[in-house]
């Protein structure tokens, strides 16, 4: 009790101590912002990209970062990472790009759009990139490949072993905790709620989820293959046999190009760059040049393509930068639906799903959009079930060949708490009520079978309307959809060829092609939804944060899995949605 309490205190002297910098910033920005012009890249610089912060697809315009106050990793947006490669292009001040990267928090996907801007830059210039690191994850080994050269220390590692997925199963947990799970589902592929069914995966689950893993390996071989000038059989003897035991073992096999320490490496950057050898090489970040004016001047546009991002579960109500709301992307969807200064709209989706109702709701907003204006949609890393139930209706779907996409299907979940509270509680429930049906879905009593066939139909009818939405947004018959629905999940490059998805590519890619559909030459990007002012975040942020950092002060690592428990426990009944714990290495 002891620690709980200083836990409390402390939590709240941060947060008080945080307003009061967060305060002080601001006047300071202020300030330097009326003064002081923004600082120019002085010649002969390098990009260096270490790409260790959390990426999210959008950058905040906010740009205090509440989170390192909360020991917390900072975050950087996507777009910002790929408008800084395209803007070094042109830049005469950047003369390469140097990779220091070793492990890397985002899925292949959102590191798929990254590579690809990095091969733009490589093949439109005649600038270099070389990478150096101590140890390459293999996700960090797979963007580096694009390098001229790839260095690394000669006691350091590179990793090259095949994809592995891990999925979390609550079975036992919940058996010990006497609680019942009771499900009802709608597609046989559907196994987001396997995890409380089962204590490791279905046949079907498992035969799905070995073709999306086989489908991303063969993207990343095929990468590396075209990089590295090496044969696909080659790649998969060095993954198969787990050749790399070592840095030299590295070089041997051709996935790098020579062992080297940092001081030799920063020679390599010098004879690149004309330097003599006591000469300092200057860098910047790709933080630090985000806020550098890009030096190829667009001509000014008044008309915009509203980029909408959302990304997250989706939930009915307010969003924010980790949920999406039915409301908040409703409303985003219809402001740029009615400025007429918007001439298309690309919504961006990275969401596993989440409630049908909230999913039908902004999947309305969509087929309004689309009756004024070119609608594309841009999927990240993942935009399924209720995700891509919200995509389905765009007049064009972009997907990187790694997204994982799909599980066309429909589940309800509801928990029996009833012998739970009684035999670990001691609390037992009595009830009374006017109509048999009146307390349907109490978590104190299991379904009887009158319920379940209710619940059932209700199930049913949202998954046909569901194939209903994705055969007239995709020209497809009810069959054909319900052919490669039933819950099943794909990776972007199996999904263009089933018709579920139209293009391979990034976000830029979606944003091309809304331009083209709109007929312009020149335009502006705004993003949507709006930000709340920063002092209106800052507050928010201050409330949450000491929940949040009480929690995880106690439950230390098991605080991913009270996240799992608690998104659970708050979401509605029927839900569109993937597994709630997906995770590939």
């Amino acid at each position: 009790m002891l620690r709980f309490i200083k836990s409390v205190i402390k939590s709240i002297l941060v947060t008080l101590i945080s307003f009061i910098i967060i305060v002080l910033i601001f006047i300071a920005i202020g300030l330097s912002s009326s003064s002081e012009d923004v600082e120019k890249i002085k010649e002969n610089t390098i990009l260096s990209i270490d790409l260790s912060e959390k990426i999210i697809d959008r950058t905040s315009e906010f740009d205090f970062d509440f989170s390192s106050l909360n020991n917390e990793s900072s975050s950087i947006g996507l777009d910002d990472v790929l408008n800084s490669i395209d803007k070094a292009k042109y830049d005469d001040n950047i003369k390469g790009i140097y990779l220091n990267i070793d492990m890397v928090s985002a899925s292949l996907a959102t590191l798929e759009e990254i590579r690809d801007k990095l091969l733009e830059f490589k093949d439109s210039t005649e600038k270099f990139i070389i990478s150096y690191s101590e140890i390459y994850s293999q996700k960090a080994f797979y963007i580096s490949s694009v390098s001229d050269k790839i260095y690394i220390h000669p006691e350091g590692i590179i990793e090259f072993k095949g994809i592995s997925y891990e999925g979390m199963f609550f079975k036992e947990a919940l058996e010990k905790l006497e609680v019942k799970p009771q499900i009802i589902r709608q597609g046989k592929f559907k196994s987001a709620v396997e995890p409380f069914m089962l204590d490791k995966m279905s046949n079907s689950n498992r035969k799905q989820v070995q073709r999306f893993v086989n489908s991303m390996w063969e993207d990343i071989k095929l990468g590396v293959s075209d990089s590295r000038n090496l044969s696909d059989k080659e790649l998969n003897n060095i993954a198969e046999n787990f050749l790399i035991k070592s840095a030299e073992d590295a070089v041997d096999y051709k996935l790098a190009d020579a062992l080297q320490y940092q001081d030799q490496v920063d020679d390599s950057l010098r004879k690149k760059l004309n330097l003599e050898s006591d000469v300092k090489i200057e860098k910047i970040s790709l933080k630090e040049y985000a806020n550098v004016p890009n030096s190829k001047k667009k001509k000014f546009s008044k008309d915009k393509i509203a980029v909408i991002f959302a990304q997250g579960t989706i939930n009915s109500g307010e969003g924010d930068n980790e949920n999406i709301g039915s409301e908040t992307t409703s409303k985003a969807i219809r402001k740029a639906r009615k400025d007429k200064k918007i001439k298309a709209i690309v919504l961006r989706v990275n969401s596993p799903g989440g409630s049908a109702l909230a999913s039908e709701t902004i999947l309305r907003e969509m087929e309004l959009a689309r009756e004024a204006k070119p609608v594309v949609v841009s999927m990240g890393d993942v935009a399924a079930s209720g995700g891509y139930y919200i995509a389905c209706k765009a007049d064009t779907i972009v997907a990187n060949p790694t997204t994982i996409t799909g599980s066309i299907g429909v589940f309800g979940v509801l928990m029996n708490l009833e012998k739970m509270m009684k035999n670990k509680l001691g609390i037992t429930i009595d009830r009374v009520k006017t109509n048999q049906f009146a307390d349907i879905a109490s978590p104190t009593r299991a379904l009887n079978e009158s319920e379940i066939a209710i619940i059932q139909n209700q199930v049913e009818m949202i998954y046909d309307k569901f194939i209903t939405h994705v055969a007239e947004g995709r020209n497809m018959t009810k069959e054909e959809v319900d052919s490669v629905g039933q819950g099943r999940v794909w990776t972007g490059k199996d999904a263009i060829n089933l018709g579920l998805v139209d293009v391979l590519g990034g976000m830029e890619d979606a944003i091309t092609i809304a331009a083209d559909m709109a007929k312009l030459e020149s335009y502006r990007i705004t993003k949507l939804p709006i930000e709340k002012n920063p002092f209106e975040k800052i507050i928010e942020d201050l409330g949450g944060q000491v929940r949040i950092s009480i929690i995880k002060n106690e439950l230390g690592k098991t605080y991913p899995y009270y996240q799992k428990v608690n998104e659970l426990m708050n979401m509605d009944k029927i839900q569109m949605r993937m597994p709630h714990q997906f995770e590939i290495y």
